[in-house]
């Protein structure tokens, strides 16, 4: 199996920064997909970000510009840097992965969720 162990939310101002993190462990052959989800109270999960293996990156139109979601494969480690956050980003943040494992069957794992809070 694989576990998912996020960091890095909090409270912060609007306009401020914050860096999240979610590193995979386990019985990993490789990691495929990774990304992250958020879900604000009252809402849907919605995608954020997402990186392939190979590196290519897609965002909700909602962040471009101001997130930027990378890994690193040594660590098997994906990030999401926030910048210019603003109160409607508030919202519980999941990373999801797409991984094969040395079984050589393939799973989809969710993190348990960082909070983070935009707000004054």
């Amino acid at each position: 199996q694989v576990q998912l162990v996020e960091s890095g939310g909090g409270l912060v101002q609007p306009g401020g920064s914050l860096r999240l993190s979610c590193a995979a462990s386990g019985s990993i052959f490789s990691i495929n997909t990774m990304r992250w989800y958020r879900q604000a109270p009252g809402k849907q999960r919605e995608l954020v970000a997402g990186i392939t293996s190979g590196g290519s990156t897609n965002y909700a139109d909602s962040v471009k510009g101001r997130f930027t979601i990378s890994r690193d494969n040594a660590k098997n480690t994906v990030y999401l840097q926030m910048k210019s956050l603003k109160p409607q980003d508030t919202a519980v943040y999941y990373c999801n992965v797409d991984a094969t494992l040395t079984s050589r069957s393939t799973i989809q794992n969710w993190g348990q969720g960082t909070q983070v809070t935009v707000s004054s």
